[in-house]
């Protein structure tokens, strides 16, 4: 794919010879057995910014045979024969690369099984991967993503690359007689001067846990325990990092258990996704209308119906940039803006734990799964229903109970759990139309890097409506949060891509579900929130705007990074401000909306009371003891 990002630009598309590598596993699963051919085939895909690029992908082994295996243990999969290949830098210039593991798409129309009939693809969960390139170490499941390393590679430089393939232990007898097909594939830009990539976990700020937590991946089937040592996150690859909480009868057990124990989603109460502290700014291609930048995400300038990449990059918890958080798209990215989100009261944050799906009751079979009263417990988990029916006030004291002396989750008094800020919903919806999100993941093309709605009319948390299309509600759950597996059409990610990031690592729910109430509010007015007049909250708990224009609405300024006037109408999503007769906002749109919901989408439709279709998600801010 060559793109052209502005500047005087001469097109260079080149391809290299490729040798193949050939895996040929005999699958023994029980007294069933079938033959799994996997060949992935090398290509060099290079796109040109500013003058001539030349990044060459050199495949150095003749191929592996693996005969009689059966899905293995990551341990053993690792000691297998490597696949080898380097990768040059030929050019005199630095150069940022993607390295990805992707479908080929004219290899699988040429191939025929045995008998003579097409090939069906393995799903992309039972292929697990080791990849060594340079120093770095990348180990995964092409359900994470197709994205296998990146980086910079200096001019004239070059890297050698060691790829290991393995079927996951975790696959079943529908692994039997079908096949992946696959080929490596570059994509480089240039590495402009002065200008951090950003790659990875480069500056992310380590999320703080306190002693309850549980660091957890996704092995393609079931959540694991794991640990920064086993690959945890990493951003740039949409791999946000997750963490849970589990009933404290089994705390100790799973404290004490090996990385790589299976999780039981039964033992699970809470489940957390962490957002790093960034700085962030908007690009405009025309200097008038800011949609984000065209970048290499997109083919067209970026729209409202179809808006581009917010710059991101990653800061520590004592750098803070106060610009305009506007740019023009053709010069550097500059006027950094950090996100309100990330103070709470007079502290500094380096990130915030958010709700991975909308807030649940510890009583599922309660009307509406909760009911407007404070005396069941949050819990967040996927599918089960939300917590619906249940007004303001009720909503910002059941925020409060998580890390309230004497929890029943064992969170500490400095994790400040709270319901979620109206800027620290916004401060979760920019990321994902970055590059670390769901616009960066290119298992996504054109109108699908849109978080996909969740239509559940049954208001099942993690449901996926396969697309982010306003059609007709689904009456159940047509896709579950982890659903990555492929379709008839040929499409990979139905349910993941209702997640921030279009993996299952990200946050879900942000489009369709219930609406959210969030704690934003129109001048102090209590409407039939359950509050007293006059409102009384501490400031680190709410938003308060004080102009139904979204231009002005903080005290006389643009609200940077809440979510309202910067991103307004982004994806068509609807956007309607608080208000004198509205004064609580709503954010996501509901399963039965006709207008258009979405991450960016907001709302002033309710007064604050409970309502059948309004629910609400928690956030934790980690301050000094």
């Amino acid at each position: 794919m060559i793109k052209k990002l502005g500047g005087t630009l001469r097109d260079n598309k080149k391809k290299v010879a490729i040798v193949t590598l050939v895996v040929l596993l005999i699958i023994i699963i029980g007294v069933s057995y079938a033959w799994l051919r996997t060949v992935i085939f090398g290509q060099e895909d290079v796109q040109i910014v500013v003058g001539d690029i030349d990044l060459v992908l050199n495949e150095t082994s003749e191929g592996i045979q693996l005969v009689n295996v059966i899905p293995t243990y990551d341990d053993e999969g690792k000691k297998a024969s490597p696949y080898t290949f380097s990768l040059k830098n030929k050019s005199n210039i630095d150069l940022y690369y993607t390295l990805s593991l992707v479908d080929d798409e004219e290899a699988l129309a040429n191939c025929q099984t045995t008998d003579g009939g097409s090939c069906e693809l393995l799903d992309p969960r039972d292929i697990r991967y080791e990849l060594k390139l340079g120093e770095s170490t990348f180990t995964g499941s092409l359900a994470d993503s197709s994205i296998i390393s990146y980086g910079v590679i200096d001019a004239t430089d070059t890297i050698d690359g060691e790829l290991r393939v393995w079927l996951n232990i975790n696959a079943t007898n529908e692994a039997m007689g079908k096949v992946y097909l696959g080929q490596l594939k570059v994509f480089a830009t240039q590495q402009v001067d002065g200008f951090d990539f950003q790659q990875g976990n480069d500056g992310v700020n380590a999320p703080e846990m306190d002693t309850n937590m549980i660091a957890v991946r996704h092995d393609g089937y079931n959540w694991v325990k794991t640990d920064e040592d086993n690959g945890w996150y990493n951003y740039g690859m949409g791999i946000w990092a997750n963490a849970i909480t589990v009933k404290s009868d089994k705390l100790q057990e799973y404290i004490s258990a090996p990385v790589g124990t299976e999780i039981n989603m039964d033992d699970v109460e809470t489940m957390w996704v962490w957002i790093p502290r960034y700085s962030y700014t908007i690009g405009s291609e025309n200097g008038s209308s800011y949609y984000g930048k065209r970048g290499v995400y997109l083919s067209s300038n970026p729209t409202a119906t179809l808006p581009g990449e917010i710059d991101v990059k990653f800061i520590g918890k004592d750098e803070k940039d106060t610009g305009t958080a506007k740019y023009l798209a053709t010069e550097k990215p500059k006027n950094w803006y950090t996100p309100d989100a990330f103070t709470f009261g007079d502290e500094e944050l380096s990130g915030i734990w958010v709700g991975k799906f909308e807030t649940s009751s510890s009583d599922p079979l309660a009307s509406y799964g909760g009911g407007n009263t404070t005396t069941l417990d949050p819990m967040i988990k996927p599918n089960v229903t939300s917590w619906r029916y249940i007004n303001v006030s009720n909503i910002y004291q059941v925020g409060l109970k998580l890390s309230a002396s004497g929890n029943r989750y064992g969170f500490s008094e400095n994790m400040n759990s709270h319901a979620m800020r109206n800027d620290e919903w916004a401060v979760v919806s920019y990321l994902s139309q970055s590059k670390y999100g769901k616009l960066g993941n290119e298992n996504f093309i054109g109108v699908n890097k849109e978080v996909y709605q969740n239509k559940s009319n049954e208001y099942i948390t993690g449901c996926s409506y396969g697309s982010p299309s306003n059609g007709n509600t689904d009456y159940g759950c047509q896709y579950r949060y982890d659903d990555n597996i492929r379709t008839e059409d040929g499409m990979v990610g139905k349910g993941v891509g209702a997640s921030t990031t279009g993996t299952i690592y990200g946050v879900y729910d942000m489009s369709g579900g219930a609406w959210e109430y969030v704690m934003g509010n129109y001048n102090d007015i209590v409407g039939n929130s359950g509050f007293e007049e006059p409102l009384t909250l501490d400031s680190k708990y709410y938003n308060k705007y004080t102009s139904e224009n979204v231009s002005v609405a903080c005290d006389g300024s643009e609200c940077l990074s809440h979510g309202l006037s910067e991103t307004s109408g982004w994806y068509s999503d609807y956007h309607n401000m608080v208000n004198v007769q509205y004064p609580w906002l709503l954010r996501g749109g509901h399963c039965a909306d006709t207008t258009a919901a979405g991450v960016f989408y907001f709302n002033a439709w309710n007064f604050g009371n409970a309502n059948s279709v309004g629910s609400f998600r928690l956030v934790m801010s980690v301050t000094s003891p």
